[in-house]
């Protein structure tokens, strides 16, 4: 066998370690150890760096804004609409309508629900005229204007029928009988409504009087309300003195 082979078998081993202690002499296997554990140290300072990156990535996050990509997103958005605009106009083009063009169907229906959204906001009670403005605007929408009767009586009362400071319109109009009935119901319905609700609820004198004092009272219905389906055996054994 030449010293060829041999140097070969002994290259080919320092890939293999079960042939390393065979072909290698102790300063190649030495040297190759301490590449091995230089290999590692390397590995290891690599992995405690990007260790120390992401900690500190993460750190960052955490002491930023919840919405502060958002945030950005915006700003981004805004400022490429803004590049866009300036485009448009540097050419000569209406900007409201080069943006619509790049406005998908799914965008414009969002964008149209958000909108609508936003008109006349129920924001609950506030003071009676915005109350009494809101109840208007309801009875508003449940009249179911007759187109017929309304040409019929601007014809019939001319100038009149757009009054202003100074028109007359007393005797020229009279509300018919079907008119007066439906206002008439609709008084009645609203009563009738208003009866129905109350903010205090009347007392049931033939109800068990398991409380010593109105807010223990409110304290067993909130009780009752919440746990009385899970608590019906229990409180009917108690009664019956079955319980066990």
């Amino acid at each position: 066998m030449s010293s060829a082979d041999v140097d070969g078998g002994a290259g080919s081993s320092s890939s293999q370690p079960g042939l390393l202690g065979k072909n290698m002499s102790a300063k190649e296997k030495y040297a190759e150890r301490m590449k091995k554990l230089r290999d590692l140290h390397m590995k290891r300072n690599e992995a405690r760096k990007l260790n120390h990156k992401e900690v500190v990535e993460e750190d960052r996050r955490n002491k930023e804004p919840k919405n502060e990509e958002a945030r950005k997103r915006r700003a981004e958005y805004i400022v490429k609409e803004e590049e866009l605009k300036a485009a448009c106009l540097a050419a000569g083009k209406d900007w409201e309508i080069e943006k619509l063009r790049n406005l998908s169907a799914e965008d414009a229906e969002a964008l149209e629900r958000r909108k609508n959204s936003k008109q006349n906001p129920d924001s609950g009670f506030s003071n009676f005229e915005q109350a009494t403005f809101r109840k208007y605007q309801g009875l508003v929408k449940q009249i179911k204007p007759d187109m017929n009767h309304y040409e019929s009586q601007k014809d019939k009362m001319g100038e009149a029928f757009y009054a202003t400071s100074g028109s007359v319109v007393q005797g020229k109009q009279k509300d018919s009988a079907d008119a007066i009935s439906r206002m008439a119901l609709d008084v009645q319905k609203q009563k009738e409504k208003r009866e129905k609700f109350s903010r205090r609820r009347r007392h049931d004198p033939d109800a068990d009087i398991d409380y010593i004092n109105e807010r223990n009272m409110k304290f067993n219905q909130k009780l009752e309300r919440f746990y009385g389906e899970y608590t019906k055996d229990i409180k009917d054994n108690l009664e019956r003195g079955t319980a066990v």
